[in-house]
């Protein structure tokens, strides 16, 4: 998606919505030095949005903010400066049931999204040891983790719903895993 934004001779201004620490988009940016990168950070732990920051500085990339944010916050995604051109929720979607939460989120990517930005979001539709990690691991909230599960054409219905239109995914060979990349379309479904 970068190369494809700096083709169409569009700044490149990343915005992860619950980024974690950071890792993949950092050295993303890292990899393509070529390109002008700017790249929004988000996640709403403290320890992670600094863990994010001090890869950053390593990494000499002074174009990276990270920042305290609420995924699920549809006005304060609304609200971020500059807009973005690629937005970013990955490993999110499954770990919160409701579908209003989802939604809330992505209305929210959209609005902070220039039109014809693009989403690149994960889904997780089928894990073969969905039981075991129910019974052995524990979420945030330190209950049991059990992952919500998502048909694809579900995911796809609550992106199409936000105003995004889908253009491509790619899944493994088992079909645990996919990441899709959607456009922004539609202004009038902003949060």
């Amino acid at each position: 998606m970068i190369h494809r934004v700096h083709r169409e001779n569009r700044a490149v201004r990343i915005l992860d919505v619950a980024a974690g620490a950071g890792r993949y988009v950092i050295e993303t940016i890292r990899e393509v030095p070529q390109v002008p990168i700017a790249a929004t950070l988000r996640d709403n732990k403290k320890e992670n949005v600094e863990a994010a920051r001090a890869l950053a500085r390593e990494s000499g990339l002074t174009n990276v903010r990270a920042e305290i944010g609420d995924a699920f916050n549809a006005s304060t995604l609304a609200a971020a400066e500059p807009l973005a051109t690629i937005g970013i929720v990955s490993g999110l979607c499954e770990l919160f049931p409701s579908n209003d939460a989802v939604s809330k989120s992505l209305r929210g990517l959209a609005a902070a999204l220039e039109p014809g930005g693009y989403l690149i979001y994960t889904n997780q539709p089928w894990h073969p040891q969905i039981e075991f990690i129910g019974h052995v691991l524990r979420n945030r909230e330190g209950e049991r983790w059990i992952m919500r599960r998502r048909t694809t054409a579900e995911i796809d219905e609550l992106v199409r719903a936000a105003g995004f239109e889908k253009i491509d995914m790619e899944i493994d060979e088992w079909g645990m895993f996919s990441v899709s990349v959607a456009r922004n379309v539609d202004r009038a479904l902003r949060a």
